[in-house]
């Protein structure tokens, strides 16, 4: 359970929230139960078996305080707004902000430099870290480059050199990647980026782990009430969660690069769990799957200081902490969008 930005998210399975007079009540199997104020609560996020009163239920919708319901592993199921809501105008909002060049052009900056400040972060603590002296200058120049790029963003005028700068520092963060691989280096020897499909283990297990972050992106900007496929980054395609996407650039390295770097580090995955197919091509096996997917709930639940919130967030939040953040700049609640870095 976790109150961030007047939204109260529950993870607890089994959790009952009831209403109690002008309260929130919460019981928990085994725990001492839990009340918070109602007015406290702009919105309500919760997660696989938590069940909600009907009465609850009522209020919420009453008050047109958002009620969102998603999976255990945090995939979108639905949400209740009540007969007023500020979606539409949220999305109005969105729509409107996408038609302003220079409000897209200020978007797109702010996602590319959070994910050059938490791509950097993971490079400089891998090169201090580090004990081979020639991986260590190749991380530190590659920080350094990340430094240059995050400066000159704000000199680009136009969304394809924004695009064109994210692109030449990913060429960068990945052509030292194999660095920070440190065991079995033979079979995680990792060559480059390359998908559909992965040609080599490495980027089977990070393809696999960036499904699992896009989801969280598309149910965070579900949960809000964005359009998930009007994104300022990424080009507008059909069926393309373009927003989600945009959200994800900077929560890749944290979220999702660390996480397989750890399970290939830490040896939690082996050579022989990723199988290689037919057209030179490596996927992860059933158990595999099974043992990531373990593995990844569990590491939603670390917690990690979040500046925006001023306070320690769940891994598994920051996704919906980012989307309430850029919903609030859309609505005009703050003067700018506040990417998560990593300090």
């Amino acid at each position: 359970m976790k109150q961030l930005l007047n939204t109260l998210y529950v993870q607890t399975q089994g959790a009952y929230l009831r209403l109690e007079g002008e309260t929130l009540k919460m019981e928990m199997p085994e725990e001492e139960p839990f009340q918070i104020p109602l007015h406290h609560l702009g919105s309500l996020v919760v997660f696989g078996n938590v069940l909600i009163s009907p009465y609850l239920l009522h209020r919420c919708a009453e008050d047109g305080r958002m009620v969102v319901w998603l999976s255990r592993s945090g995939r979108f199921k639905g949400r209740l707004d009540g007969p007023v809501s500020g979606n539409v105008l949220l999305r109005r909002a969105q729509h409107q902000a996408l038609c302003a060049e220079d409000v897209t052009l200020d978007l797109a900056r702010r996602f590319v430099a959070g994910k050059l400040q938490t791509a950097r972060h993971t490079l400089m603590r891998a090169a201090r870290e580090s004990d081979h002296p020639n991986h260590q200058t190749a991380l530190q120049s590659a920080a350094r480059e990340h430094a240059s790029i995050i400066q000159h963003l704000p000199r680009l005028n136009r969304l394809d050199e924004v695009r064109g700068a994210e692109g030449d520092a990913a060429k960068i963060y990945f052509g030292v990647f194999d660095h920070l691989i440190l065991a079995n280096k033979n079979s995680f020897a990792f060559q480059g980026r390359n998908r559909r499909p992965p040609k080599d283990p490495v980027n089977a297990l990070l393809s696999f782990t960036y499904g699992l972050l896009r989801n969280e992106c598309v149910s965070a900007c579900e949960g809000v009430g964005l359009d998930p496929q009007m994104g300022f980054l990424h080009t507008l395609r059909s069926g393309r969660p373009s927003l989600a996407l945009d959200l994800m650039e900077e929560l890749r390295s944290p979220l999702a690069d660390r996480f397989v770097l750890t399970l290939i580090n830490r040896q939690q995955i082996k050579p022989d769990d990723i199988v290689k197919r037919p057209g030179n091509s490596y996927s992860l096996n059933d158990d595999t799957r099974k043992a990531l997917l373990s593995a990844y709930q569990k590491r939603k639940q670390d917690e990690v200081y979040h500046p925006a919130s001023n306070k320690s967030v769940p891994y598994g939040l920051i996704p919906h902490v980012q989307a309430r953040l850029l919903a609030r700049f859309l609505r005009g609640d703050v003067p700018c969008y506040q990417p998560f870095l990593l300090r």
